[in-house]
Formats: structure tokens, C-alpha cells, sequence
């Protein structure tokens, strides 16, 4: 079991007092921001669950990426498992009262034991929730125990449909949850079910896209930074979008330039408003797509001139080989947190419903504070979250534990805000349960 930080990892910046002015203000606007929350949900009701990667500069504390089909899981804090059940008891109460069997669909990734480490500890929380949980594999045609690192077994089934149900053998689920996030699209198999479907279809990112969904998360900064009185940069990563682009034959480069630059400035205009002295830079990737795949950092438009073959490579797919053709680029927001070792770190927060669990840090000894973190080398150490981090402590420092983790909770809800508009928008448009 990976041994759990006790301590925040420190923020190594002379920008600390700006941070702490940012968690003053939140602690002092608690109320006013909680019942902002509320009014949210009443409106658009939170995904299943999720996980958002953030980032920590000191003088900036901004989400980088918003994952609706979450995993890690085991790599949760474990001396919290009641606070992760309620939270499961306490979405299904609100949104699926007297649900019973739930049929779970992860990756095809059998050979990524600690991934199905992930699958065994999420079943196992749906299990202590009450539901009777079976998890149905997309890809096997017989039943297949897997013998976990931890010492724990999963057993996965082959699916089986009939007319528009799908269950497995003698199971027959009331719901289907997606811990699959489709790449390569919706299976047939998974296409025009009775079942409600838990991420929906179109959360898939053969539909989804980054900007997207940072155009909704935009909207969202701007609404709460107006009423609690903040600039909504400091929680808000400015972004462009690029799209027919093809790194392997050098196509769409002008594009890449013009927005890699056009980030850039607005960035230096803030910088320089804030008297912040570091160097601005950018993140480009995929629009669609996880898993850290096909990720550049930039401090310059310039630097797409030049791409080497093996940095076309690199940029040119994303998982399970997928040819990427729309670009996502953000402005850069370092990280500045890091452990005793003086590893870099980033946290990770995990939401069911509107409730905030916890996360972990992502660490990565071999990373710099202005690079993906969520790369080969990374490992992960639960944050010790003691309580769903929607109460500070007006006692305590702004830097306390508690506090920090208000901090970390607000922003992460607002992407579940962001989120819950994009789902509201698949509806709309008549895409949520066929992500076409």
C-alpha cells in the first residue's frame, strides 16, 4: 500500500502569498460559493463520477484536464472508504432511487493489472453501497478471473445481448456504468440500449472535445469569479483550438503557430499584470483523448516549424492509435507544489456526484514543473482527506490542509459544473445516449 502524505506537498515559489489570497477569498465566500453550487445542481445534475488533474503555480490554481470516466481508484486514500460510499448512497438516492444491479464495462486493458486494480476497488464501492455489481468485458468471450498485485482477484464476463438489453449470464442490470471512455467509438453492442448508461455515450471522446468542454468551464469561472469578486484568470486556463491538422505531413502549421502565439501574449499581459516573472508557455494536445498521449510543451509558436520526425510521432496519435487532427492548446500552468524528495507533484481529485472523495498527488521524479505529469515514471500518493472538503476552517491558516483542500474541492466541482452543461447540451442536441 503506498504510504499516505500526512503533509501537503510545499509550494517551492515566491508566489505563495498570491495562493493564499486566492484561499482567503474562498474560505470567506464559503457560503455565498456553497449555495452557489446548489443552485447548479438543481439545474444541471452532476456526471457519475470524475477526476480532474490541477494545477498549483502559487500565483494560479486552474483545472488542465477533467476525466468522465474515471480510474485509479485504488489509489485513493482507503482510510476513507465510508466518505466514498456515502457518496455513492447519496447520489443514488438523489438520482436512482431503488436501483439494485449495475452492470460495470471497463477498458479492454486485461494486460494493465493495476488499471483492473482500479475496476476491483470501484466494484468493491458499489458493492459496499449496496448494489449487486457484475463487471462485463467488451472484448472476452469467457469468463476470466485476474489474479490482482494486491493479492485480490476480479473476475470479468463476456456481455451478452438480447433486443435492446445487455446484461451477462443470468444478470440482468438495471444500469450500465461506463468505465470505458469509447476512443474508438461506440461498440455495437453498447448502441441503442434500453438501460440508462452511466457515463452517457456521448462522453465518449470519439464526441467529447477539450475545448469543449473548457468553453463551458469558462462560462462557469466567469459566473462564480463575479460573485465572489475574483478575476476568473486566476482559476481559469486561457486556451485555443486548432483543427485539420496533421503533424506526419507537416499540414495545419500556421494554425498551430498563430494560436500557440495568440496564448502566449495573453498570457504575458497577465503576467505582467500581476508582476509574475516567470515564463509563460503553453500545452498542446490532443482535443480528444487521456492517458497523457501526445502531449508538447512550448514557450514559442516558432517551435512547431521545426518538429522533428520522432516529435511528429509522437503528436500525431492518440490512444489506441487514433490520428489526431484537432489540436487543444493551453496556456501553461506550472506546478509549483513538490514532496520533501523535491519531486513534482500535481493533485488529483476524485468526485462522485457533487461530492468531493479526495485524490492523490502525481508525482514524477523525472518531470519538470512546466511539463505532463501523467506520463510513464509517474506515481501516486493519496492525499489525506479527512472530510468531503466542502467546510473549511476559518480558524486555521489559508494553507492548512483543510483549507488547501476547500481550495482544490471548489475548482474540481466547477469542472463537474462544466461537465453536467456538456451533458445538458448532448441532450439537447439529441447525441447523449448515441455519442454520434
Amino acid at each position: 500500500m503506498t504510504e499516505v502524505i500526512r503533509d501537503i506537498p510545499f509550494l517551492a515559489t515566491d508566489r505563495v502569498e498570491a495562493l493564499l489570497d486566492i484561499e482567503r477569498h474562498l474560505i470567506a465566500e464559503q457560503s455565498t460559493i456553497e449555495r452557489w453550487f446548489r443552485g447548479q445542481w438543481q439545474r444541471t445534475p452532476p456526471p457519475f463520477y470524475a477526476s480532474v488533474d490541477l494545477r498549483n503555480a502559487g500565483f494560479k490554481l486552474a483545472p488542465v484536464d477533467t476525466n468522465l470516466f474515471s480510474a485509479g481508484f485504488n489509489n485513493l486514500n482507503p482510510e476513507f472508504s465510508a466518505l466514498y460510499v456515502s457518496a455513492i448512497q447519496h447520489y443514488l438516492n438523489q438520482y436512482h432511487p431503488g436501483l439494485e444491479r449495475v452492470l460495470l464495462i471497463p477498458e479492454n486493458h486485461t494486460r494493465n493489472l493495476f488499471y483492473l486494480e482500479s475496476v476491483a476497488r470501484l466494484r468493491e464501492l458499489l458493492e459496499l453501497a449496496g448494489l449487486d455489481v457484475r463487471v462485463g468485458s467488451l472484448i472476452l468471450e469467457d469468463r476470466t478471473v485476474y489474479d490482482l498485485p494486491s493479492g485480490g482477484q476480479l473476475l470479468l464476463e463476456p456481455l451478452c445481448r438480447d433486443d435492446g438489453r445487455l446484461s451477462t449470464r443470468g444478470f440482468d442490470a438495471q444500469v450500465i456504468l461506463l468505465n470505458n471512455d469509447l476512443s474508438g467509438g461506440v461498440p455495437e453492442i453498447l448502441a441503442g440500449l434500453e438501460q440508462p448508461i452511466l457515463p452517457p455515450l456521448a462522453a465518449g471522446w470519439r464526441n467529447r472535445r477539450k475545448s469543449q468542454h473548457f468553453t463551458h468551464y469558462r462560462a462557469v469561472a466567469q459566473e462564480l469569479a463575479e460573485v465572489i469578486g475574483i478575476d476568473p484568470w486566476l482559476i481559469d486556463p486561457v486556451f485555443r483550438r486548432c483543427q485539420g491538422i496533421d503533424f506526419m505531413r507537416s499540414e495545419g502549421r500556421e494554425c498551430l503557430v498563430a494560436n500557440v502565439d495568440a496564448v502566449l501574449e495573453i498570457t504575458r499581459e497577465r503576467y505582467a499584470h500581476y508582476g509574475i516573472r516567470q515564463r509563460p508557455f503553453v500545452i498542446v494536445k490532443a482535443d480528444a483523448g487521456t492517458y497523457g498521449m501526445g502531449v508538447m510543451t512550448a514557450y514559442s509558436g516558432e517551435e512547431f516549424l521545426d518538429l522533428n520526425r520522432k516529435e511528429r510521432t509522437r503528436m500525431a496519435k492518440s490512444k489506441e492509435g487514433l490520428p489526431v487532427s484537432d489540436v487543444f492548446i493551453q496556456e501553461g500552468v506550472y506546478t509549483f507544489e513538490q514532496t520533501a524528495q523535491e519531486a513534482v507533484a500535481e493533485p488529483v481529485v476524485y468526485m462522485i456526484g457533487q461530492q468531493v472523495l479526495g485524490g492523490f498527488y502525481r508525482v514524477h521524479t523525472e518531470r519538470g514543473r512546466d511539463e505532463n505529469l501523467n506520463a510513464p515514471g509517474a506515481h501516486f500518493e493519496p492525499m489525506a482527506f479527512g472530510q468531503t472538503c466542502v467546510v473549511p476552517c476559518r480558524k486555521s491558516p489559508p494553507d492548512a490542509p483543510v483549507n488547501r483542500y476547500y481550495a482544490y474541492g471548489v475548482i474540481a466541482r466547477l469542472t463537474l459544473v462544466a461537465a453536467a452543461r456538456e451533458m445538458a447540451d448532448w441532450r439537447r442536441q439529441g447525441t447523449l445516449e448515441t455519442g454520434q
